[in-house]
C-alpha cells in the first residue's frame, strides 16, 4: 500500500493551474481565486492622519499643567492648515495631520477649558499618527496571484480603487455514484436498498470549497451506463469524482469503463483508515478521483486527499491546509497497521494544546460522527497511542475550505 503522505503529494502534483481567466466586479469576486498580482497604485494611508479623536500639537510644546489654545477644528476629508507654535488643533479619526504637528493626544487624556486644552498625560512624539504608506506602499504587491478572495481581500481591492480583478473560472466538478442498491433521498426504500448519501454529501463538499458540482449522476451496476456517464462528465467537467466500483469485485465496473474510454487508471491502496481503496485516473486531460464507496471513507478521502488537487485546479497558491497539534483525550489505546484518522471534537483550554476527544464510534459506517466532528486526528501507523499523547490533527474548517 502507498503511504498516506505520498498519496497526498501525488494527488496534489496532478493539479494544473487554469489557463482561462475572467475579469470580475468586486461584488462577484468573493470565493474566487486571483489570476493576477494586485499592485498598489496608492499609498495607504495617502497622507499622515490621526488614529484617534484628539488634538494635534508639537510634542515639544507640552508642559505639565499648561493650556494650549485651540487654533482650529479639522475634520476627516477636509484640508488642513499649518499648526502655529504653542497651539493645538482639534482632530478626529482620519483627519490629516497639520503641517508642523508631530503628535496626537487622544481626547481621553485632555481637559477642555475656556482658554483651550490641558494635556493630562505627557505625550511621546508620533503618538497616534498613522504615517503615509504604513499600510500599503505604491508599487508593492498587496495581493498575490493564487489568493482565495474573501472579505479582507475585497477590502484591499476597494481601498486601492479597484472595481474589478482578474480571476480564474470556477472549477466544474462532476460526481458519479453507482450501485443498484442506492435510492435517491425522498423515494421509498425497497428491500435490500439504502439511500444515496454520497451524491448530496460530495456536492455539498464541492460547494464549500467554491467549486461548482455541475452534474451529480447515478448509474446502475451496468458497464454501459457507467461508461456513458463518465464520458459525459469528461466532456463537461474539469474534475470527476466517482464513488465506489473501482476495486476488483464482480460489480466493480468503473475501472473497465475508464479503460474502454481510453483513459488511464493509477490504482493504489493507501495505508490509511478509513479510506484504503482510492484511485487516481485520467480521461483525456480530465483528472478523475475514484473514492471509496463507504460515505465515511469517501468524506475522509475527499477532505485529506482530494482537496489539495481541487485547490490546485482552482489556481490557489496554497494547496495544503494547516495541520495542527493536539492532546488526545481517550479511555482506550489506538493501534493500527495504517494511519488511522479519528473523528474528534476539539476543545481549547487556555494556554494549552487543544484537547482532542474521539467520537465513541469510529467505524466507517458511523455517518453521525461526520456531523459531530471538528477534525481528524492522525494516529500514525504501527504505533500505540493513548490518553495524553500529542498527535497531529486536521481541522475540517480549514481542510474543507
Amino acid at each position: 500500500m502507498l503511504d498516506f503522505d505520498s498519496a497526498q503529494a501525488m494527488l496534489a502534483a496532478r493539479a494544473r493551474v487554469p489557463e482561462a481567466t475572467e475579469t470580475l466586479p468586486l461584488d462577484t469576486l468573493a470565493g474566487r481565486v486571483l489570476a493576477e498580482d494586485v499592485i498598489a497604485g496608492l499609498d495607504l494611508p495617502s497622507d499622515d492622519n490621526s488614529a484617534m479623536d484628539g488634538y494635534a500639537l508639537r510634542c515639544a510644546d507640552f508642559a505639565p499643567d499648561s493650556i494650549l489654545p485651540i487654533q482650529a477644528h479639522h475634520y476627516a476629508g477636509h484640508a488642513s492648515e499649518a499648526l502655529r507654535p504653542g497651539q493645538a488643533i482639534r482632530l478626529f479619526t482620519g483627519s490629516l495631520i497639520p503641517e508642523g504637528a508631530d503628535t496626537v493626544v487622544m481626547q481621553e487624556d485632555t481637559e477642555r477649558t475656556d482658554e483651550g486644552v490641558r494635556i493630562l498625560r505627557a505625550p511621546q512624539a508620533g503618538d497616534h499618527v498613522r504615517r503615509r504608506g504604513e499600510d500599503m506602499h505604491r508599487g508593492e504587491v498587496v495581493l498575490s496571484r493564487g489568493t482565495l478572495v474573501g472579505p479582507g481581500q475585497i477590502a484591499v481591492l476597494a481601498a486601492q480603487g479597484r472595481a474589478t480583478a482578474l480571476a480564474y473560472p470556477r472549477l466544474r466538478i462532476g460526481i458519479l455514484t453507482n450501485g443498484d442498491e442506492l435510492v435517491p433521498p425522498g423515494q421509498p426504500l425497497a428491500p435490500a436498498t439504502l439511500y444515496n448519501s454520497n451524491g448530496p454529501m460530495l456536492a455539498a463538499l464541492c460547494k464549500g470549497m467554491g467549486a461548482d458540482p455541475v452534474a451529480v449522476l447515478h448509474a446502475p451496476d451496468q458497464a454501459e451506463a457507467i461508461e456513458s456517464a463518465l464520458d459525459g462528465l469528461a466532456r463537461d467537467c474539469d474534475l470527476i469524482l466517482s464513488v465506489g466500483g473501482a476495486s476488483v469485485g464482480d460489480k466493480d465496473l468503473v475501472k473497465p469503463a475508464i479503460e474502454a474510454l481510453g483513459g488511464t487508471l493509477d490504482l493504489w491502496r493507501v495505508r490509511m483508515k478509513p479510506g484504503k481503496p482510492v484511485a487516481l485516473a485520467a480521461l483525456g486531460n480530465r483528472p478523475l478521483i475514484c473514492l471509496p464507496g463507504n460515505p465515511v471513507s469517501a468524506f475522509v478521502v475527499f477532505a485529506l486527499l482530494a482537496t489539495p488537487l481541487i485547490r490546485g485546479l482552482q489556481g490557489r497558491r496554497n494547496v495544503l491546509a494547516p495541520v495542527r497539534s493536539g492532546v488526545l483525550r481517550t479511555d482506550r489505546t489506538w493501534a493500527s497497521g495504517r494511519d488511522d484518522f479519528l473523528r474528534v471534537r476539539v476543545e481549547h483550554p487556555p494556554g494549552e494544546l487543544p484537547a482532542l476527544t474521539p467520537h465513541r464510534q469510529q467505524s466507517s459506517g458511523s455517518m453521525g460522527s461526520l456531523a459531530w466532528a471538528h477534525g481528524l486526528a492522525r494516529i500514525p501507523a504501527e504505533t500505540r497511542t493513548g490518553d495524553g499523547s500529542v498527535v497531529d490533527w486536521y481541522p475540517l474548517a480549514d481542510w474543507l475550505a
